[in-house]
């Protein structure tokens, strides 16, 4: 299992368009520019999204072939890593199915789409036995401190396999930014009950707050995602001009 990059960059998500930053990539093209410029800003992963004809998120195995193609090309030495989210448009059956089609090195899982309620373990738990034996590394995220519970839960009762697993922890939420936002001690308690498992995790954060709660991360040991997925917000409540800039400045923020 390959590790997590430092920063991963998040350009564009599933739901945002142009009309929320002019500067979000949603072409394939504007992607990898994208990739490019951050990459050059200190990022050594990519967040995958991409979209239709018609702007929408969509997880197509032929087009998530192309992009990455045109991403290794462009960005050999980057950590690209694609996404299985539904966002209202896909079934956990139809999102297992693309990747047991695309087989992608690395990718990110929700568990509460894979599992979206308890009779769906038995096919969930035949998933995560497919990708690690097909060497697909599964980053599995988890949004509360609850779901940390529950999946440690399921490690315990080998509903998941493996020793070692990659984590995305989301603090805060879409709608309201950081308003609210549980403390990170309280998703890493969770984690650390985990008996005889070890975890090389990442945080998303969202709002003006990204910056600190991404360097807050790396204090403990974490990983940082960072881009217009999450935010388009600076530390100091200015707009960020483009995905560069925000992975510049967490950059900064994890180097001090």
């Amino acid at each position: 299992m390959k590790p997590l990059p430092k920063i991963m960059v998040a350009p564009n998500g599933a739901r945002h368009t142009k009309s929320d930053h002019p500067a979000l990539p949603v072409t394939d093209v504007e992607v990898v520019e994208t990739a490019i410029a951050c990459q050059a800003a200190g990022a050594d992963g990519i967040h995958v999204h991409i979209r239709d004809a018609g702007g929408k998120h969509e997880i197509d195995t032929g087009h998530y072939r192309a992009i990455l193609d045109q991403l290794h090309d462009a960005t050999p030495d980057m950590y690209h890593q694609v996404t299985s989210e539904s966002a209202e448009r896909y079934t956990g059956a139809e999102q297992r199915a693309m990747m047991r089609d695309l087989v992608p090195a690395h990718v990110s899982v929700a568990v509460r789409e894979m599992v979206r309620q308890d009779s769906d373990w038995g096919e969930a738990q035949e998933f995560y036995e497919w990708a690690l034996a097909s060497k697909v590394d599964i980053q599995h995220i988890l949004y509360s401190p609850d779901e940390v519970r529950g999946f440690v839960s399921a490690l315990d009762k080998g509903l998941v396999p493996g020793k070692s697993h990659l984590i995305q922890l989301v603090q805060g939420t879409y709608a309201h930014g950081s308003e609210g936002q549980t403390a990170l001690s309280d998703y890493l308690a969770e984690l650390d009950k985990a008996d005889g498992m070890t975890f090389d995790w990442m945080l998303c954060a969202f709002g003006t707050d990204e910056t600190d709660n991404l360097a807050r991360a790396a204090k403990h040991g974490g990983k940082a995602r960072v881009g217009f997925e999450n935010s388009f917000w600076n530390k100091d409540g200015s707009l960020a001009d483009d995905n560069a800039m925000r992975v510049r400045e967490v950059a900064a923020a994890l180097q001090n």
